[in-house]
């Protein structure tokens, strides 16, 4: 070795190892950056508090039926939140291209529909695994002569004459259709819509408005018990698997659905839920209920007078509306093994004070309990300033009394949490307060046992009422 190379061993070696150094640090910090993507969603919710999901609105999936929230995705989701251990929180609507877009952007947090896995479905979206499997079929209308109803209908996609077929705007669905397309000689002329759901594509074909759409099986199944002058024997599209679908960073958020997915299989529970919206017949009696959010906007026959006394508190006739389905389910004649009565199941004490007795017309009933909300508002701190806490200080003053309400904001301001905050402070120690706590000296009309629970009572009716803003206007 001469003295010339030599010389420059020693450099060579120093930027060689303070290269490899470089890479390495970039590496670590490349990892770190992905891992911390990974957890971006998951973090971001329990962060948030709530878990945002995305669905649409129809008699299978999210509706309200005489008052009660219900639904094939709704139940999922319920179950996929308590697994998470938060609150879940919906936003609804039929136009799957504006549920896309809300994901994208990271204003919710999954997409809870049955969409498609498809090689085109995996450039917008993570899938969970797969919840089941269907196929795409068309809807075409019966005949309605007299003799044979089998009369003019299409028997195969080679004899499809050129018409227009109506699909659902969906870009998981996109090479589907197109393959749709090609299976009818390129006679058929897709025509998408949006803001409408598959039932409503179906209930068009049975009274003739259109000739044909295609929904998905599994669906077209449900509902040709009810509009039973539709076909649905011919195929658009063989099997294909369907899950949800989360944003590109939700790489724990898919983790925690897939394990939760598997207890759920394990358990049979996912069956379960499957069968109770897809092979029931009561779909026949709902779609002829004028309670049933779908077709009406009505929670109940005593809207009317919800909406009239609400004004009094100044509350969304609808959040009235969800206290008064926590107490009765909306049965007038209810009487509690506590002495509670009526719609808003007041206290004989309390009901004297406000002029309800057992001769009350609900609308008088829906009067006195209002009154009562009122009462209790006006007796809250001033300094109870957010409109939002005092609805939740209300509630749990409607359910357990005002004196044990105040007395619990004195405990959590003694334990250093903030007294005018209802979830994770206040309500913290009303739920776990000792037998023995004093409150007497607050007591006035309330007359409830010392182990009375509130437990659920507010976040029950503010979640349901967040189903009723979804759904009813």
């Amino acid at each position: 070795m001469n003295k010339r190379s030599g010389k420059y061993i020693i450099p060579r070696v120093i930027f060689l190892g303070l290269a490899v150094t470089g890479i390495a640090f970039f590496l670590t910090l490349s990892m770190f950056h992905r891992d911390g993507e990974k957890t971006d969603t998951l973090r971001r919710i329990r962060e948030r508090g709530y878990l945002i999901a995305l669905t649409d609105q129809n008699t299978l999936n999210y509706f309200i039926y005489r008052g009660q929230p219900m639904g094939y995705q709704l139940e999922l989701l319920e179950s996929f939140a308590k697994h998470l251990g938060v609150p879940l929180r919906i936003i609804a609507s039929n136009n799957i291209s504006k549920l896309e877009y809300y994901l994208k952007y990271k204003a919710a947090d999954l997409i809870a529909l049955n969409l498609p896995i498809t090689s085109g479905g995996k450039k917008l979206v993570q899938f969970s695994a797969p919840f089941g499997e269907t196929r795409l079929v068309l809807v075409q209308r019966k005949s309605q002569k007299s003799g044979n109803p089998e009369i003019n209908l299409i028997k195969s996609l080679a004899d499809f004459p050129e018409d227009t077929v109506y699909v659902r705007k969906n870009q998981f669905l996109a090479a589907q259709f197109h393959t749709f397309y090609k299976k009818t000689r390129k006679n058929a002329i897709l025509k998408e819509v949006t803001d409408i759901s598959q039932e409503e594509l179906i209930r068009k074909v049975s009274e003739g408005k259109i000739r044909f759409a295609i929904c998905k099986e599994n669906v077209a199944m449900v509902y040709h018990r009810f509009y039973r002058n539709i076909d649905i024997s011919v195929l658009a599209f063989p099997l294909h698997s369907y899950g949800w679908g989360m944003g590109p960073d939700s790489d724990s958020l898919r983790m925690e659905a897939d394990a939760w997915l598997h207890e759920l299989k394990t358990s049979r529970e996912l069956k379960k839920i499957y069968l109770d919206y897809f092979s029931n017949q009561r779909i026949v009696r709902l779609l002829q209920s004028d309670y049933f959010s779908v077709c009406c906007d009505k929670l109940s026959p005593f809207d009317e007078a919800i909406k009239e006394q609400s004004r009094l508190v100044n509350w969304d006739w609808r959040l009235v509306a969800s206290l008064v389905y926590e107490e009765s389910n909306f049965r007038p004649g209810q009487v509690s093994s506590r002495s509670a009565s009526g719609l808003m199941q007041l206290m004989p004490e309390t009901a004297a004070k406000f002029g309800i007795d057992s001769t009350a017309t609900p609308a008088r009933q829906i009067a006195g309990g209002v009154k009562y909300l009122r009462y209790l508002d006006k007796q809250l701190p001033d300094e109870i300033t957010s409109p939002i806490e005092r609805i939740y200080f209300v509630l749990a003053s409607y359910n357990v009394g005002i004196g044990r309400v105040l007395a619990a904001r004195e405990k959590a301001e003694k334990f250093g949490k903030d007294k005018n905050r209802w979830n994770g402070h206040v309500d913290y120690y009303l739920l776990r307060r000792s037998k023995t706590d004093t409150v007497a000296k607050y007591d006035s009309i309330d007359s409830y046992p010392v182990d009375y629970k509130t437990e659920g009572f507010v976040d029950d009716i503010v979640g349901r009422y967040f189903h009723y803003r979804n759904l009813i206007k």
